[in-house]
C-alpha cells in the first residue's frame, strides 16, 4: 500500500482544499489494522473519540492553531487526562486527572492525539524490546530493534501513522529510535519543554523529545510546546532555544577523530557516515575538525556504569523495594545495580562530571557544533536475545553524554547503508543553540535525497531561509507610519535598519486610531487569545547601537513591548497604554494600518 507521509504542510494544504481531519483519523485506524503491529500503542484513543476531537476543531485556522488537524502520539510515560499512564508496567498504571503541560499546548494548538505509545519499561533502555507488551516492529526492517526507550513513538512516525510523536530522552531515547526508523529526533535543551506530567527516569537529566518526518516539523512542534512553566521546578526560560536560525558564515564543525570513530566493525555503517560527511562538506565551506571524544565517552560511561542509576531507583522506589516481581527482568537487573553505590559515590561521580564538563567546554571554543553517528551500527532482535545489555550500551555510544553536559541534539537521517537500512547523524551543540542545529540538520536531511521513514514520500525541498536579525541587531515589529513606504519609515532606514519580513500577529490584538492628530497615530493593544484579530505588521532589524535613540523618540502613550506573531517569533514591537485608548477608534476589521489609510482616500 502506497503511503504518503503527513507533514504539517501537506496536511494543511489538503485541509485548505477540503480534506477532513475526521477522515484522516479514520484512515490512521484503517492503516493500523493493516499493519497488524500490536506493539506500537499501549493505549489507542477510541476511533470515535479521536474523530469527535477532530470535528470539534471548528473552522480551519492554521494561523491561530498551527497544529490544526495534525495527528500525533505520546509516549506512555507522559500524562493525558483520563487516559492510563503505564510507563510499560501494568502494576504502576494510573489514570491522571491532568494533562501534561506540554501535551496541553499541543492540543490547544489543534493537534489530535491518536494514542499512547509503547516503551522500554520506565524508559530504561535504547532498544525498545524491554516491555511486557508486544515489542513494536522496526518500521524499516522488523529483524532490527525499533530503538528505545521511545520505540513505539519512533515506529508510529516511521510508518507515517502520525505527523509527529513525543518521546522522552535521558540517554538517547529521543535519538536512537529516530536513526533506526529514518526519521528526525529532536532532543531540546534541558528545561525548554516542561516535564510537568511526565513519569521521571532521571529527573535531573530528563526531557520530553520530538519525533517527526522533517526537521521543519520538529522545530514547529518545539515552538508550540516550548516555553517556561513556572509551576515546574525543572523548567528553564531559554527563549533563544525556540528561535529559528540561519547558518552563519564560517560555521565550525567538529567530527570524531580516528579513535572516536566507533562502528563495532560494521563497514557499511562507517561508509554511510563518510557519505554523510561528504554531504556536510558540500554544505559547509570550512573543513570539519577531528576532535578528541575521550572526555565525552567518559561522561557517557558514568550514566549507566555509575551512580546515576540510583536516580532511576528513586523514580520507582516503591515498586522495586516492595513489588520487584512486576518489573521486566532486564529493567530490574539494571536498576537494582543502584545498591552498588553509596551517596559518597554519587558525589564523587558528580565532581568527576564537573571536571569533564570543564574539559569539554574547551571543545566549544574550537567548534560550534559536533556531528557524530546517531548509533555505531544497527542491532537485531536476535542480538538482544543473545545479550540484553551489550548492544543497548553500544547504541548509546554517541548519546549518553549529551544531557549530563547540558547540550542540545538533533538526529537526522542521512545516507543509507548499502544494504538498504537507514543511517543518520546527530548534531550536538551547547544549550540554547537548538535553532542552529536545526538549520544545518535540515540541509543534511535534504542532501541525502531520501524518503521519510518507511513511506514513499520524498523529503521536501528546503524553503529559502527567512532573513534573520544578526547578532548585533534587534528585531522590531512596526504596525503604522513606520511601515515601509510610509511617512515615518525613515526613522528606521536612517538608523541602518533592514526589512526582514511581513507577518501577521496572532489573533489576540486590536488596532486603534488614537485620538488627536494629525498625523493619525495607530495603537496596538493585546487582548485575550481569541478576542482579537490578526493585524498585518512588518519586522525590521535595527542595529543594537541605534535601538536606544529609536525608542527615545517614541511619544506617549506608545511604547515598546513584545509582539506575538503568527510565524512563532516574539520580537519587540509598538504597543499602546490602556490610557491612550480614550477616544480611540477600533480599526481592527481593516486588518492593518495600510488598509485603513487607503480607506481614507476619496
Amino acid at each position: 500500500m502506497s503511503v504518503e507521509f503527513p507533514t504539517i504542510a501537506s496536511l494543511h494544504t489538503a485541509y485548505a482544499t477540503g480534506l477532513s481531519p475526521a477522515g484522516v483519523v479514520a484512515n490512521i485506524h484503517m492503516r493500523l489494522k493493516a499493519l497488524n503491529d500490536p506493539g506500537i500503542f499501549i493505549t489507542l484513543i477510541a476511533e470515535e473519540d479521536a474523530i469527535a476531537a477532530a470535528r470539534a476543531l471548528g473552522p480551519f485556522d492554521p494561523v491561530a492553531r498551527p497544529l490544526w488537524g495534525v495527528p500525533f502520539a505520546a509516549k506512555d510515560n507522559i500524562d493525558v487526562a483520563g487516559v492510563p499512564t503505564t510507563a510499560a508496567c501494568e502494576a504502576f498504571s494510573y489514570i491522571p486527572d491532568e494533562t501534561a503541560f506540554s501535551v496541553q499546548r499541543l492540543l490547544d494548538a489543534g493537534a489530535i492525539l491518536i494514542g499512547k505509545t509503547n516503551l522500554d519499561q520506565f524508559a530504561t533502555g535504547l532498544v525498545g524490546v524491554r516491555t511486557p507488551w508486544p515489542v513494536p516492529r522496526n518500521s524499516i526492517n522488523p529483524d532490527y530493534v525499533p530503538g528505545g526507550s521511545s520505540g513505539g513513538s519512533g515506529v508510529a512516525v516511521g510508518h507515517g501513522l502520525v505527523s509527529f510523536s513525543l518521546g522522552t530522552d535521558t540517554a538517547g531515547s529521543g535519538r536512537v529510535p529516530a536513526g533506526l526508523n529514518n526519521i528526525v529526533g529532536l532532543k531540546p535543551t534541558l528545561g525548554v519543554i516542561s516535564d510537568h506530567g511526565m513519569v521521571p527516569a532521571c529527573q535531573t537529566l530528563d526531557t520530553i523529545s520530538i519525533f517527526a518526518g522533517t526537521v521543519a516539523d520538529a522545530s514547529t512542534v518545539l515552538r508550540v510546546m516550548g516555553g517556561h512553566n513556572p509551576a515546574d521546578p525543572w523548567s528553564r526560560n531559554i527563549p533563544e532555544a525556540l528561535k529559528p536560525s540561519n547558518l552563519p558564515d564560517g560555521l565550525r564543525i567538529g567530527i570524531p577523530d580516528a579513535a572516536g570513530r566507533i562502528f563495532g566493525g560494521d563497514a557499511l555503517s562507517e561508509a554511510a557516515f563518510d557519505a554523510a560527511l561528504t554531504d556536510l562538506s558540500n554544505i559547509i565551506a570550512t573543513p570539519a575538525k577531528p576532535v578528541d571524544m575521550a572526555p565525552l565517552f567518559e561522561v557517557a560511561r558514568l550514566l549507566y556504569s555509575g551512580p546515576w542509576v540510583a536516580e532511576r531507583y528513586q523514580a520507582i522506589r516503591e515498586i522495586i523495594e516492595n513489588r520487584p516481581e512486576v518489573l521486566h527482568p532486564t529493567t530490574l537487573k539494571i536498576i537494582s545495580g543502584a545498591s552498588n553505590y553509596s551517596a559518597a559515590d554519587m558525589f564523587a561521580a558528580f565532581y568527576r562530571v564537573k571536571e569533564l564538563a570543564l574539559t569539554a567546554s574547551a571543545l566549544w571554543n574550537q567548534i560550534d557544533m559536533l556531528v557524530v553517528p546517531t548509533y555505531p551500527r544497527p542491532r537485531t532482535r536476535a542480538d538482544l536475545d543473545a545479550d540484553p545489555v551489550g548492544p543497548n550500551s553500544e547504541l548509546g555510544t554517541y548519546t549518553n553524554f549529551v544531557n549530563l553536559l547540558d547540550l542540545c541534539a538533533l538526529a537526522v537521517p542521512s545516507r543509507w547503508r548499502s544494504d538498504g537500512f537507514p543511517s543518520g547523524v546527530t548534531l550536538i551543540a551547547p544549550k540554547g543553540r537548538d535553532g542552529l542545529i536545526a538549520a544545518l540538520g535540515a540541509r543534511i536531511q535534504a542532501a541525502a535525497r531520501n524518503t521519510i521513514g518507511a513511506t514513499e514520500t520524498p523529503v521536501p525541498a528546503l524553503a529559502a531561509p527567512a532573513p534573520q536579525a544578526g547578532p548585533d541587531e534587534i528585531e522590531v515589529t512596526v504596525v503604522g507610519a513606520h511601515l515601509s513606504g510610509m511617512v515615518l519609515n525613515h526613522e528606521l532606514t536612517s538608523r541602518g535598519a533592514r526589512f526582514l519580513r511581513a507577518v501577521e500577529t496572532l489573533p489576540e490584538y486590536r488596532l486603534y486610531v488614537l485620538a488627536g492628530g494629525p498625523p493619525a497615530r495607530p495603537g496596538l493593544m493585546r487582548t485575550a487569545p481569541g478576542e482579537g484579530a490578526r493585524i498585518k505588521t512588518e519586522v525590521w532589524a535595527i542595529p543594537a547601537t541605534s535601538f536606544g535613540s529609536f525608542v527615545a523618540g517614541i511619544p506617549a502613550p506608545l511604547g515598546i513591548g513584545t509582539a506575538r506573531l503568527a510565524d512563532g517569533t516574539t520580537p519587540k514591537g509598538f504597543i499602546v497604554e490602556a490610557e491612550g485608548l480614550k477616544g480611540a477608534k477600533d480599526i481592527s476589521d481593516f486588518g492593518g494600518w495600510r488598509a485603513y489609510i487607503a480607506s481614507l482616500s476619496p
